[in-house]
């Protein structure tokens, strides 16, 4: 089976077939970097991740963007507390990021876009949108999108006009010619900063001194790093509308052909039911998660769900994230995998399962699924191959590829030494025949949080929930 998507546009699985042969373009929008990313920032690249990873090991050349959008009403406000300037707080946020994302596994994009640094494209595409008749100037000195000049509006959320209000970042005033037009050029306000304000003469406009709305920014930054028309455009299901459906009208009108083939969108983080963002207040940092549970569960928590689906965070969620990923790993120590690795054979049973559930709309579920019959059969031929395989099928994921013995370890009380020295006097109460010394032994340690596991090969040990 060929790879198929989930075209959020035409809702329904699409086979998948690139527009230019073997070269995938995927933009997804990215971060408002104004403070720590949460965990449903977190949900958002690792979906992403995991879509450019399946396309990569397809064979598929993979050009993926992740913009930042770095100027915004909550990063302006935030400089202004911290009485920085707006690009230190960027760049310390942006710093930030990739080192909390880079803790889960989740590799860099090929292209980083900062919206300051396109500036000058959005304004072009302002003047365009001008000239073909879709933007105004308001009264008010900013300029706006004229939304009932595109025919089209409406087509990714399936909503009519009538039925839409604007999103929380369009702030609607009496400029507007219809409530539901959007900001494109923000008139600068005298009491914002010098670093907040862009002079558009000085790109050959004549807006006025002001900044790019939200909106503007990705039909800007896409159209430079991928062209007019790509293959996927990704993105939270929160950003359908309006982001999402604002970029379509302005992109298409003004080049008039579409602005992506795919549009997807990943879930949300809930807490208690309810959307998880900084808005609501009801977020956990990645940082604060980090700081209770390894990378490696944290990652396989939001790898085994599908992408589409809305993901429940609880410690409860997370502490059982933590034992099933101790199954596999528990397999790979028992089994270490064969020294050789010659890539994964794709006509093997365990990975042809493997396969058809990622080339089903990413299905991580039924991936996860095959990860865990095949640690059942390396438990039970003691295979190398097999355990090798699993290791491999894992990195398709950015899973499995840490130290079995590390991973199951991680977090004992008492130091590898100590514990064997334990073992060892255990073993020898148990060739005296002295089961009570041996059992009082295998308790003590349980009660330190340490569960010796007896095998052919002798004991191990790891750290218990």
């Amino acid at each position: 089976m060929s790879l198929r998507i989930y075209n959020t546009l035409s809702r329904a699985l699409e086979p998948f077939t690139p527009i230019e042969s073997g070269h995938v373009r995927m933009y997804v929008c990215g971060m408002t970097i104004y403070d720590l990313c949460h965990i449903g920032h977190a949900r958002m690249a690792m979906a992403f991740d995991v879509v450019q990873r399946w396309l990569k090991t397809s064979g598929y050349r993979v050009t993926y963007v992740r913009n930042i959008t770095d100027i915004d009403d909550k990063i302006i406000r935030r400089a202004l507390e911290r009485n920085i300037p707006i690009r230190a707080l960027t760049d310390e946020m942006i710093g930030v990021m990739h080192e909390d994302i880079g803790r889960l596994g989740i590799e860099p994009p090929t292209v980083e876009p900062r919206a300051t640094e396109y500036v000058p494209q959005m304004l072009d595409m302002i003047r365009q949108l001008e000239d073909k008749g879709f933007a105004y100037k308001a009264s008010s000195g900013d300029v706006n999108y004229a939304v009932r000049k595109f025919a089209g509006y409406g087509k990714l959320s399936g909503k009519s006009l009538d039925d839409m209000r604007a999103g929380e970042r369009v702030a609607v005033d009496d400029g507007k010619v219809d409530p539901m037009d959007f900001v494109l050029w923000k008139a600068a306000k005298a009491e914002e900063p010098a670093d907040a304000k862009w002079d558009s003469a000085a790109s050959g406009h004549s807006y006025g001194v002001g900044r790019p709305g939200w909106h503007i920014e990705c039909s800007a930054m896409s159209c430079q790093t991928l062209g007019e028309t790509f293959d996927i455009h990704g993105g939270g299901a929160d950003l359908q509308f309006p982001h999402h459906e604002n970029e379509i009208a302005q992109t298409e009108a003004v080049t008039g052909h579409p602005m992506a083939k795919v549009w997807m969108h990943n879930g949300l983080v809930q807490l208690d039911n309810e959307k998880m963002s900084k808005s609501l207040g009801n977020f956990f940092t990645i940082r604060e998660v980090l700081a209770k549970y390894d990378p490696q569960t944290v990652r396989f928590f939001l790898v085994r769900g599908h992408y589409r689906t809305a993901l429940g965070y609880s410690d409860a969620h997370l502490d059982d994230a933590r034992n099933a990923l101790k199954r596999l790993y528990t397999a790979l120590d028992l089994v270490p995998p064969a020294t050789t690795n010659t890539g994964i054979d794709w006509t093997q049973a365990h990975a042809q399962r493997f396969k058809a559930a990622m080339d089903d709309d990413f299905g991580t579920p039924e991936a996860v699924a095959v990860l865990f019959d095949l640690a059942g059969e390396v438990n039970r031929t003691q295979s190398a191959d097999l355990a090798g395989l699993l290791r491999d099928l894992g990195g398709v994921l950015g899973l499995l590829q840490g130290d079995p013995k590390a991973f199951l370890q991680a977090g004992a009380g008492l130091d590898d030494a100590a514990i064997q020295a334990k073992i060892l006097q255990r073993a020898a109460a148990k060739g005296a025949r002295d089961f009570a010394l041996a059992d009082s032994i295998r308790q003590e340690l349980q009660a330190q949080g340490i569960v010796l596991k007896d095998s052919p090969s002798g004991t191990s040990w790891e750290v218990a929930k």
